[in-house]
């Protein structure tokens, strides 16, 4: 599947370079643009990718310090620059277009809706979104600006792919390993996901295609991701177990929004070396997801992948009927009136408090 990346934000634009990385890397070929937006310089300047700064005559490059209305504005403002500096760069080779933005900053969560808004208006291929939710640990102004944020950037994209970090947190990092970690982990899973049917070494029996990633985030809304891989054994009829076993654990342990099992439609695709896949165990994972899905849309194929082992990736649209997405905006509403309560400026004026002189 042939994309084009954009960045939004600081979050947004280090997922779209270890994106890239991976895919050059992996030489897939599916990255064939990228571009960083961003209000602040600094971030930007850390990037080996295309930049564009916006809002340098409202934040002079400093950023929009987590405000995210202010973020929506700047990029308003600068949205022909922006869509300029994509010139050429969208071409039609690509197959789509993916926002990728934390949701919980200043410029990529005001910037990044209205960025898809812009895109929908020009090009006539699918506009997505990669958002990245805050933990629950990361303040409550990050949670209630991803609260407005997804709400916004889910109306405007065909599909919103859904990152939670509490999902692939692990206890004991310090929050700029886990957010390295998490990184490194969205850019494996994305980017085999946007390398489905482009061409790689050997021929699977049944490969599959970027129709097929397009056709299952069709159903719009939110779209979430599970991955799990484990050795695989030489004789395809010892890997059944294997194929089903990988399935359960990226379906039911590794999704990006964990729990989110219940989806409108499916796509399940088998990554490895082509004679070691097994047809049962993939046809009985393929009906295992139908099963725990709900879904009667569950495609399936391979992704030829020289490599010593097998991994399953369960990619699910509609999967918006979710505990964990009510468990969030239940959050970040009751962060929204927790910033309204606490005014800091505010304080210097309460008559409760006694001055010191």
């Amino acid at each position: 599947m042939k994309v084009v990346l954009i960045g939004v934000g600081q979050a947004g634009g280090k997922i779209t370079q270890r994106l890239v990385e991976f895919d050059s890397r992996m030489e897939f070929g599916a990255v064939k643009g990228a571009l960083a937006v961003n209000s602040a310089e600094a971030d930007l300047r850390e990037l080996d990718l295309d930049t564009q700064l916006v809002g340098r005559d409202r934040v002079n490059g400093h950023g929009v310090g987590g405000d995210n209305e202010l973020g929506a504005e700047v990029m308003q403002e600068d949205a022909q620059q922006v869509m300029g500096s994509l010139d050429g760069r969208i071409t039609a080779e690509a197959e789509a277009i993916f926002v990728v933005a934390g949701l919980g900053g200043g410029t990529g969560s005001g910037g990044a809706p209205v960025l898809v808004h812009e895109l929908q208006q020009v090009y006539g291929m699918p506009v997505y979104a990669l958002g990245v939710l805050p933990g629950r640990g990361e303040g409550a102004m990050y949670q209630a600006n991803a609260g407005r944020s997804l709400k916004t950037v889910v109306r405007e994209a065909d599909a919103t792919l859904l990152i939670d970090n509490d999902a692939w947190h692990s206890a004991g990092e310090s929050m700029g390993e886990a957010f390295d970690a998490i990184n490194e982990s969205i850019a494996r899973r994305v980017g085999l996901l946007l390398a489905s049917g482009e061409a790689v070494e050997g021929v699977g029996e049944s490969v599959v295609d970027s129709s097929e990633v397009i056709n299952t985030l069709r159903s719009g809304g939110i779209a979430t991701l599970g991955y799990a891989a484990a050795p695989a054994d030489e004789d395809s009829a010892e890997n059944v177990n294997t194929i089903t076993s990988n399935t359960r654990q990226a379906l039911l342990s590794n999704l990006s929004l964990p729990n989110a099992v219940e989806a409108d439609s499916a796509l399940l695709v088998i990554a490895g070396q082509p004679d070691r896949i097994s047809r049962k165990g993939v046809e009985r994972a393929r009906q295992w997801v139908e099963e725990q899905t709900g879904s009667l849309q569950v495609r399936g194929g391979d992704f030829p992948l020289e490599s010593e082992r097998l991994a399953s990736l369960v990619l699910l649209g509609g999967a918006e009927r979710s505990d964990r997405i009510d468990e969030f905006m239940e959050r970040a509403k009751q962060a929204s009136k927790q910033q309204e309560r606490v005014d800091p400026a505010e304080q210097f004026h309460n008559e409760q408090i006694d001055d010191l002189f």
